[in-house]
Parts: structure tokens; sequence; C-alpha cells
């Protein structure tokens, strides 16, 4: 099939006053990023459009749901801001006179990545370039999870859920409790970049997918007391990693010494980071709600969610 050829300047975009629709923590992404490496693992995808209409780049469909995740937009409000951002054509390549994908062909795209499980090799790609980067220190692996709300209503006793993969999960500190599913991540102590995460339903505890967020070249693994198992501790000391697990009363103990307590405050200070993860993915990244349905493709939303925060994560440090 075909492919358009997008980004060539027009004749009105060298009318524009210098410096028209910039943004610079865009701008900064766009020459951090090796895009080439993304657009070798997705060149085998085309956008099947109708007959005798060229089909979009791979890397603009990939970069255009890329500022979907970076600023929360729906797939309708992605299209819109495609037509009418100039630093949103820039950024995915598009200039001034290409059309603009539409939500269907956006769509189209982002399930294809999930039906070809391609989610995890573009996480794991620019993983490598921000190891390669140097910008991923290894002193030390957070751990901590976020309750996301699905889109679809809870099961009433009259009739089910349509989203049969999302559970109940009580909200810490809360009252109440939240329909939906459970981001797990494993944050790099020092730079806040995310390195692992996994996708479950809101009702998966805390501490049943949390060896698979530890990298293995950490040095220290901190989290809070949901983490704590006598198992794990052990496990990471034989490892030669420090285990800076917050202790939890048990029936045998229902009262924490002075000295617990006050080593669980010390874990308390030192994880706080882990916070600015969740408040840039929720507040500034709007990812507050699962759009799609199922557990596939609410893994495939928080995995991009990721990748876009690392990215504008590295911007940041770049800056």
């Amino acid at each position: 099939m075909a492919v358009k050829q997008t980004g060539q300047p027009s004749f009105m975009e060298a009318l524009l006053p210098k410096g028209a629709g910039s943004n610079a923590g865009l701008d900064r992404l766009a020459g951090l990023v090796k895009w080439y490496r993304f657009e070798k693992l997705l060149a085998h995808l085309r956008d099947e459009g109708g007959p005798g209409r060229p089909g979009y780049p791979v890397l603009v469909l990939f970069r255009a749901l890329l500022l979907q995740s970076l600023y929360g937009l729906s797939d309708r409000e992605l299209e819109d801001a495609l037509g009418d951002r100039l630093s949103f054509k820039r950024f995915a390549g598009l200039s001034l006179e290409d059309a603009t994908p539409d939500h269907t062909v956006l769509n189209r795209f982002r399930n294809q990545l999930v039906e070809q499980n391609l989610m995890a090799k573009l996480f794991a790609e620019l993983d490598r370039q921000l190891e390669n980067a140097g910008l991923i220190l290894k002193r030390g692996t957070m751990l901590d999870a976020t309750l996301i709300q699905a889109v679809s209503a809870p099961p009433k006793e009259d009739r089910p859920s349509n989203d049969p993969d999302a559970g109940f999960a009580k909200r810490q500190g809360k009252s109440g409790s939240t329909f939906g599913y459970k981001a797990h991540v494993g944050v790099d102590e020092g730079s806040g970049l995310i390195r692992a995460v996994l996708t479950t339903p809101a009702n998966v505890n805390d501490t049943t997918p949390a060896d698979d967020l530890i990298r293995g070249d950490e040095t220290v693994v901190w989290a809070d007391a949901a983490y704590d198992t006598h198992a794990r501790r052990a496990r990471l000391k034989a490892e030669g990693k420090k285990p800076r697990i917050a202790r939890r009363p048990n029936k045998h103990h229902p009262e924490l010494p002075a000295r617990l307590k006050r080593y669980n405050r010390l874990i308390a200070r030192r994880r706080a980071a882990v916070e600015t993860t969740f408040a840039t993915l929720k507040c500034r990244m709007r990812l507050t709600r699962i759009r799609y349905v199922g557990l596939i493709k609410a893994t495939a939303q928080v995995l991009f969610a990721t990748i876009a925060f690392n990215m504008r994560r590295w911007a940041a440090i770049a800056a």
C-alpha cells in the first residue's frame, strides 16, 4: 500500500512568524529520542485506509498516540488537537497542509499494537535508550501501585459490568471503593524513571506482582508495608540487595516497637518521591480512567502512558 508523504514544509509555514506554535518540551523531546528505532519495530504495520488512499506513516501514528498519552486526550480530542494545534502537527510529523488522521485511524493503529504484542517491545526500546543515555541510575527501585477507574459502570445486583476484567478495591485512607484496574510500578530511585510496570484488576494485592517489578541490577528496594514478607526480605538479602521495606505488625507482634516505627518513617521519607510519579501520571497526564474495556487494552493504555511519562521525564532532565 502507498504511504502518505508527510511533513513537507508548505508555503504557508514559511510565512508564519518565528516561534509560532512552538512547544519547548515537545521540541526537546523530538530531538532526544532515536525515533528510527521505534520505526523499525513498527515498519511492518500499515494504515489500511480506503482503496486508492495512501496510508499514514507508522511513526506519525505512533507519535500522535504519544501526544494522546502526554495530554490525556480521548481519540476524538486527539483528532481535533492534531487538526488545530501547530505544535502537535510538528511533533507528529505533519505539515500545515497535511490531512490529519481521524479517530478511527488512530484507534485501528492502537489495536494493531495490542494485537501484535508490540507495547512491551516499545517500552523496552525506550528503556534501552534511557540506559544508553546514562539516565537510569540503578541505585534503587521504589515499588508502589495506584488505582485507575474503569470506563465501564461497576456491576449491580440486576446486571453485570461491561468490563468483566475490572475489579473492586478499597482506596487507602479514603471512604468507598474503586472499580477498575491497578498500575504497579518500579521506579528508578534518583531519576524518577519507570523501569517496570504491570497492570492488574484493582483487587489484586500490591505484593502479588512485586517481584516482577524488581529489575535485578539495583542495590536497594524501597517499598511500604504492603510489600513486607519474610521471604521477600530474605531473597533480596541473598541476592545482595538491601530490602528497605517498611515493617508491618502481625498477630504475634500487633504493636511495632519504637525502633521499627522510626525505621518505617525513614523509609517513607525516602520513597515519597514515587508519589511524584503518580501525581504526574494522574494530574498532568490525566491517567485517571481506563478508556477501553478489558485487561489487555487497559495494559496497553498504561504502557503507553508509561512510555510517554519516561519521555517527558527525559526531556525534563535534559532541559
